[in-house]
Parts: structure tokens; sequence; C-alpha cells
């Protein structure tokens, strides 16, 4: 299944006025980087990917309806997966976008 690219233009318009933001496909979806970093995604499985504070997961996980994301049988802390029912007012995309841009832009740029 290919990414939906909707959602990447609803992500794109939240993250067009983000400083050193780029755009990569990555794992059959399409990633939205902040200097470097992976912040969040429309994910290839649909819905989108989210990058949070690991220290923050289980606390996300316990009030609001997103899943951690498993990569080759392995959870992966500060990785969750919010499906399209859960984001789709601008409100909600929007929170998750932001939520997703403060941790980003808190790790040391790649180089």
């Amino acid at each position: 299944m290919a990414y939906d690219e909707d959602l990447a233009n609803r992500i794109r318009e939240f993250m067009g006025p983000e400083e050193g933001v780029s755009e990569k496909k990555m794992f059959g979806g399409l990633a939205f980087l902040i200097n470097g970093h992976m912040a969040v995604a429309a994910s290839s499985q649909g819905g989108l990917l989210a990058r949070v504070d690991p220290s923050q997961t289980e606390s996300l996980l316990s009030k609001t309806n997103a899943e951690i994301m498993i990569m080759r049988g392995r959870s992966m802390p500060g990785w969750l997966h919010v499906t399209s029912e859960n984001i789709v007012t601008d409100h909600d995309l929007e929170e998750w976008i932001k939520r997703c841009v403060d941790y980003t832009r808190a790790l040391p740029a790649k180089n």
C-alpha cells in the first residue's frame, strides 16, 4: 500500500513554516525530517508514524488511540502509529505534529 497523499499534503501544510524541514520517501511512506531527523511520516500502512519522546511513550499509549510501532518484531518506544481515524480533524493532526516537532527539535542536528 502506498502512503496517503492527502495526509502527506495535510502534514506538509503544518510543517511548511518549520525551519530545516525536508521530505524523504522512506519505508514506503513519506517522511518529514527536521535537521536530518525523521519527525513524522505519512505511513505506507495508513495513518501517521509519529516520533515522540521515548519517555512519554507509555503515557501517550494510555491516553490516546496510538499504538507502539513494531519493527522487525521489536516494539519501538518513541515511535507511534496513529490511525487515520484518529487524525481526521486538523486539530488532532496538528497536536500530533507539534508533539513530534517539539521532540525532534530537541535532538542535535545531523550533519
